[in-house]
């Protein structure tokens, strides 16, 4: 008796949740009304949805697609410009550092930043998360870690560290960077800090700087590289245009 009750309980539970399941899976084979099978996915969202890592493969057919080669002053190599890197965890960027160029204070969100000079000189700057201090004492204050990377020098930048990067001398720079994500992502700390409340602004400086100042900021901070460094452009006899 008792047998019987236990089958005809799993039959009829089987067959309730058979129902919902079955239009579960109807609604997903349609994204706003447009059926599935008919929705244009970039081939980095195809690589994403590949079953393994093999059927990835077919979905890059051409052994082209395996090779990145774009020009510019500061590239990088990352899922979206470079689809065969899906599921790799690795990008890397590669930099031509002008003289007196200066990479502002920025932070990686999701990844650490392995950085090597391979021409020029790079003077450096990285601060670590709270509780690091000089010599490990709180009286000494923060610790800032400063190196000058010469050729084939390599330093270290930890995830979501402040850091930045300087060329001070009168040649160009060139450095590699490789990152343990596929969309490391940046941010430069100057430009997000100064487009948030003027109010909230003044309080992080303890109303040093007037809240009606704080908009004459906006603007003129440079997202990214910015010759702004008044020495170096003197030694090289370069006019400042800020």
């Amino acid at each position: 008796m008792h047998l019987k009750v236990i089958i005809l309980a799993t039959v009829f539970a089987s067959v309730a949740f058979a129902g919902p399941q079955h239009k579960l899976l109807e609604k997903r084979t349609e994204v706003n009304d447009v059926p599935f099978t008919e929705l244009t996915l970039f081939l980095t969202q195809q690589l994403f949805f590949a079953d393994t890592a093999a059927d990835r493969f077919k979905m890059l057919p051409d052994d082209t697609q395996f090779v990145f080669s774009k020009g510019g002053d500061f590239v990088v190599a990352n899922r979206k410009t470079f689809p065969a890197l899906v599921g790799t965890s690795v990008s890397m960027a590669v930099g031509f550092f002008g003289l007196c160029r200066f990479n502002t204070l920025y932070v990686h969100f999701r990844a650490v930043e392995l950085q090597i000079v391979v021409a020029g000189t790079v003077f450096t700057k990285m601060v670590p998360e709270n509780g690091v201090f000089k010599d490990g004492e709180l009286s000494r204050g923060r610790r800032a870690i400063t190196n000058t990377l010469k050729a084939f020098n390599m330093q270290l930048f930890y995830q979501r560290s402040v850091h930045f990067q300087f060329n001070s001398e009168c040649e160009l720079a060139i450095f590699v960077t490789v990152f343990n994500n596929e969309d490391f992502g940046a941010g430069q700390v100057a430009d997000k800090l100064f487009f948030i409340s003027p109010e909230v602004v003044s309080a992080a400086f303890e109303q040093a700087i007037d809240a009606k100042h704080v908009a004459k900021f906006k603007g003129k901070i440079l997202a990214s590289i910015a010759n702004s460094v008044e020495a170096c452009l003197k030694k090289c006899k370069i006019f400042s245009k800020l």
